[in-house]
């Protein structure tokens, strides 16, 4: 892999960024409505209940879940960018390898997400009082396992898109949604039919919201647990990283990938 061409991916979302506060906005505007929309929701709850802090079980899980969403978004904005400029096909007539092209979507989205998470963290610690120190260095592993799902998300999309043609971005938007009902975002998963708990235990956020809420009930998270969840969530990134290879190679070899060149606009 080359560094400088992996760099120029993520200058290039920089350039474009740079350029137009449309792009800029939508990177923590969206993250800072459900913080502040959560946040009342939860001060509402706490004071018609009493004996349980609805805050940390509730903003937090909400926080997490969008973060993980934001760093999926981070990766297929970057990747429908190109497609929606027809700058795709251009980008692979140089000597850029989908590794490199891939890993300048990572950083990307890394810079992207940070920015959203830092204003969803400060609206959550100054306006509604949510610490985060109650996880200690249990929130690392947390984070890790969301960063990494929401990475795997992100490239499974960019290559679900490369497979059906741009039209099916529309695809890509509702994902997280469809999936926070298996994740146990808002509720425990015992709670869950038997199906729909089998689906829980192979998604990785699963055990990150499991264990949050252990933490809050007051009993100790199982280490194996969150390495589980770990390992699951960097097969994903594995799995994901390979279909969009084969997907790429796939357009290339069928002619597919002429959908996104300048050349097939009308």
């Amino acid at each position: 892999m080359n560094l400088t061409r992996t760099t120029a991916i993520v200058l290039r979302q920089f350039y474009l960024l740079r350029g137009s506060a449309s792009r800029v906005v939508p990177l923590f505007a969206w993250g800072g409505i459900d913080m502040v929309l959560w946040g009342f929701i939860t001060k509402y709850l706490n004071s018609v209940t009493a004996g349980f802090n609805f805050v940390p079980a509730l903003l937090g899980a909400v926080l997490l879940w969008d973060f993980c969403g934001r760093v999926m978004y981070g990766v297929t904005q970057g990747f429908l960018e190109d497609v929606w400029s027809r700058n795709f096909l251009n980008l692979f007539a140089t000597p850029l390898s989908v590794d490199e092209y891939l890993g300048g979507l990572v950083l990307s989205s890394i810079a992207n997400s940070s920015i959203g998470l830092a204003v969803m963290l400060a609206l959550v610690t100054a306006v509604f009082g949510l610490s985060f120190a109650v996880y200690g260095l249990l929130l690392i592993p947390f984070f890790l396992v969301l960063f990494l799902f929401g990475i795997a998300l992100g490239i499974a999309a960019a290559g679900m898109v490369l497979r059906l043609g741009p039209a099916s971005e529309w695809f890509v938007w509702p994902l997280p949604a469809l999936l926070s009902p298996f994740a146990g975002v808002f509720y425990p998963l015992s709670t869950l039919p038997p199906w729909m708990r089998a689906i829980a235990h192979v998604l990785p956020p699963a055990y990150v919201f499991e264990g949050m809420r252990a933490i809050l009930f007051g009993r100790a998270v199982a280490g194996g647990m969150l390495a589980w969840g770990v390992s699951l969530a960097v097969v994903y990134v594995l799995l994901a990283c390979g279909f969009f290879t084969r997907m790429y190679r796939q357009a290339v070899r069928t002619g597919l990938i002429a959908r996104y060149s300048a050349e097939t606009v009308s």
